[in-house]
């Protein structure tokens, strides 16, 4: 029993229209979601992934407006990594980036920059046989296109009290000192520790959690338990309509979701049009007029997705 890699990973904005415009066209991720936080349905829920809304692609976003700058510390991912199809990938986003404002730095294999927010992030070049998420955008050409999560790095005061809950409870394989790997039917995804850390801020530029794949919902239930049996305070089950999700904070304080792969974004509006326009999970459509009007109007993604493109 393994987990299926990264299912997705949220993080906290504040400013929505600036995080669609660089997710959606600069990056040239399809947004997949436009939802609201299910805990807080004043404050949007953003995700943008690959063109099929594939679990191990979503990076999302809550956006609190005007939330203070954030800092990434202790017990606290600071940054992540996406892949890309090769060392000409880099070099088209390396000048992308730079023609949007956005430093970045090359190391061999490995692009390095921040989001407008300070979000850290790396391109690495695809070393797996995983199969490539893309999205199929308007300015970024399919061959140089995100590829999917690779692994992110966090920051731990004590890296090594996580191994009983990493590798046995979560079945992570250890394939290097502090770095593990969820591999499972169809991907992969690393963690990687780094000793150390002041104290972290969360805010704008930050992640909040990072949410593993499981397979199925016995599996789903099963690492639950075994969270549990490891010293994890798990939550129970939560529907998210979308998927269901376990959430507990491993021992360093990083908080880890575990998601299912179904029900998936289509169960609401069609695979053709998704993320165009506000969906609200059962539970909060009927507070439709009251939660979409405090909500800042976001760009129109269309015009930067070959599909939607067309259509207009």
């Amino acid at each position: 029993m393994k987990l299926d890699g990264i299912h997705h990973i949220t993080n906290i904005t504040a400013d929505g229209p600036r995080n669609v415009d660089f997710y959606a066209r600069v990056m040239g991720l399809r947004m997949v979601k436009q939802s609201v936080n299910q805990d807080d349905p004043t404050v949007y829920h953003l995700f943008y992934g690959d063109e099929n809304a594939s679990p191990g692609a979503d990076i999302t976003f809550f956006e609190y407006p005007g939330v203070q700058q954030g800092r990434a510390g202790a017990g606290m991912i600071h940054t992540i990594a996406h892949r890309v199809g090769s060392a000409e990938a880099l070099d088209f986003w390396r000048e992308r980036l730079a023609d949007e404002g956005v430093e970045a730095s090359r190391d061999g294999d490995v692009l390095r920059f921040a989001d407008p927010e300070g979000l850290g992030q790396v391109l690495v070049v695809d070393a797996t046989e995983d199969e490539p998420l893309i999205a199929y955008a308007t300015e970024v050409p399919d061959e140089f296109a995100l590829r999917g999560f690779d692994h992110v790095r966090a920051c731990a005061a004590s890296p090594y009290e996580s191994n009983e809950l990493f590798e046995d409870a979560l079945a992570f394989d250890a394939v290097a000192d502090l770095e593990w790997e969820a591999r499972g039917p169809t991907r992969g995804g690393r963690f990687i520790f780094e000793p150390g850390g002041t104290r972290g801020i969360q805010g704008a530029g930050t992640v909040h959690h990072i949410a593993w794949a499981a397979s199925s919902d016995e599996d789903h239930l099963a690492f639950r338990e075994r969270a549990i049996g490891a010293g994890a305070r798990a939550t129970p089950v939560i529907d998210r309509f979308y998927f269901r999700s376990i959430y507990f904070r491993e021992p360093n304080g990083v908080l880890f979701e575990l998601a299912t792969h179904d029900p998936g974004f289509t169960v609401d509006e069609p695979e053709e049009t998704l993320g165009e326009k506000l969906s609200l999970p059962p539970k909060l459509a009927g507070r439709r007029d009251e939660i979409e009007p405090g909500l800042r109007p976001l760009p129109d993604t269309r015009p930067w997705r070959r599909r939607a493109a067309t259509r207009l």
